[in-house]
């Protein structure tokens, strides 16, 4: 065990101190929030744009109806005719030019309107036009089936269900997709930190048995110490790595928020819907609701000791199976370009759980694929940490599916491990020739 702990000590050290080690490790928090503080910039800039549209309105229609709101100024131009306002739009650099022609009836001016702009429209300036042509459409129509403007209004009014749980909390729409979001963020972490990681594992092996250091190394050791330690160690510096990552980025994204005159919440914005009047009826106008801070407590309420702990024994227990994988193919190999065939099998796995996770867990993060998915345990680092924003026990992931994962994770890394020291130990000393997978499978049997 003394010597198993000298290879863990050393693995970790030449990690901690190495000097692109050092550097990524305070400089990626920096490039990371500084890029989060950029998207909230650019989409607050690109949001502060307020539309100008031009109403030339023949018709008897549609007096009233174009207010000037927080977003979009309607301009009307009278006596003028179509060219003449069309010029005079695109020269002033306005939005576009709103064209309602002089008809006999609604539907006839309706059919015929058009809105004319430089480029492609905006959806969203679109749809309030069209809502207030709908509008009004639907009223006219109902009132030729001897329907009242004011029984109009009255079956016109919009409803939206109230939701509630059990326990007589309110529950919030999309708030589900923000949970498999954040747990999809998790789950990208873990995919990622494996991938590098284990990279790094395999790679120190394959530069020790180029120099032949592994030949004095495996003198004073066995192989199975030696391949424990390096894993152990990687470990141990990627936990360290990734402790620093989040406690500065929190610090740097809290400083940003305070003395940066950025609003953050712009990368939200459009995400929820408020009720705006256009013409005499309320209309849902996508923007950045009300109903904010609910969001902003319901996010804050999620059991982040939980997914923060989970995510740590996820990510050992996960790194652990694929970095002894990654070991024994850099044991297997003389150099990095010959292990390009046994790759894709390794990340094959965390592939599917990704877009298997996305695709499961977003529409019902309690579907059998979803725990099938969550209890694989090849697949169970990633998915499972979908499931936890969830929480654990009622409502959430079950107690004995999460403790069924952590002990699958660990037998299946006792095997793997197992089989991996086999390879390692046979192939750490085999030089000048690339292996099959058939020669694989007969170290196995050594």
């Amino acid at each position: 065990m003394s010597k198993l702990r000298l290879i863990v000590r050393r693995e970790y050290l030449a990690k901690v101190r190495n000097k692109s080690f050092v550097i990524m490790t305070f400089l990626s928090p920096v490039l990371m929030v500084a890029m989060v503080v950029l998207i909230a910039y650019l989409a607050q800039l690109n949001d502060s744009e307020k539309r100008i549209v031009v109403v030339l309105n023949e018709s008897d229609f549609f007096s009233t109806d174009f207010q000037t709101t927080e977003s979009v100024s309607y301009i009307r131009f009278f006596d003028v005719d179509l060219e003449t306002a069309k010029d005079s739009t695109s020269n002033m650099g306005y939005t576009g030019l709103l064209y309602i022609p002089n008809k006999k009836d609604l539907e006839m001016v309706a059919k015929e309107t058009t809105f004319f702009t430089k480029d492609s429209p905006n959806s969203l300036l679109l749809k309030k036009i069209e809502w207030v042509f709908e509008d009004r459409l639907r009223q006219s129509r109902l009132q030729d089936m001897g329907v009242s403007s004011k029984q109009f209004a009255t079956v016109d009014r919009a409803f939206e269900i109230n939701t509630t749980s059990f326990l007589g909390e309110q529950n919030l729409k999309h708030i589900n997709e923000i949970k498999s979001g954040i747990g999809l963020a998790f789950g990208y972490l873990i995919m990622m930190f494996i991938i590098i990681y284990g990279g790094f594992v395999m790679r120190s092996v394959i530069e020790e048995k180029t120099s032949r250091i592994i030949e004095v190394i495996i003198s004073s050791v066995r192989p199975f110490q030696l391949l424990m330690g390096k894993i152990i160690g990687t470990s141990l510096a990627g936990v360290t790595q990734f402790a620093i990552w989040i406690v500065s980025a929190g610090i740097l994204l809290v400083i940003a928020a305070l003395f940066v005159d950025v609003d953050l919440s712009a990368l939200s914005a459009g995400s929820d819907v408020i009720t705006e009047t256009v013409g005499d009826t309320m209309m849902p106008i996508p923007s950045m609701s009300e109903t904010a801070n609910l969001y902003t407590q319901e996010v804050f309420e999620l059991p982040w000791f939980v997914l923060i702990s989970s995510f740590l024994i996820y990510f050992v227990l996960g790194y652990l199976i694929y970095s002894s994988i990654y070991a024994a193919i850099g044991a297997a190999v003389d150099n990095e370009t010959d292990t390009q065939q046994f790759i894709f099998p390794i990340i094959l796995p965390l592939m599917l759980a990704i877009y298997v996770g996305f695709f499961s867990v977003f529409n019902n993060p309690h579907g059998p694929i979803a725990v099938g998915f969550s209890l694989f345990p090849l697949t169970s680092p990633i998915v499972m940490l979908m499931r936890l924003p969830w929480g654990i026990g009622e409502g959430g992931v079950p107690i004995w599916q999460f403790l069924t994962s952590i002990f699958l994770l660990l037998g299946t890394f006792m095997g793997i491990v197992w089989l991996a020291a086999k390879i390692y130990r046979v192939g750490i000393l085999m030089y000048g020739k690339k292996p099959t997978y058939r020669e694989l499978y007969k170290w196995l049997k050594y």
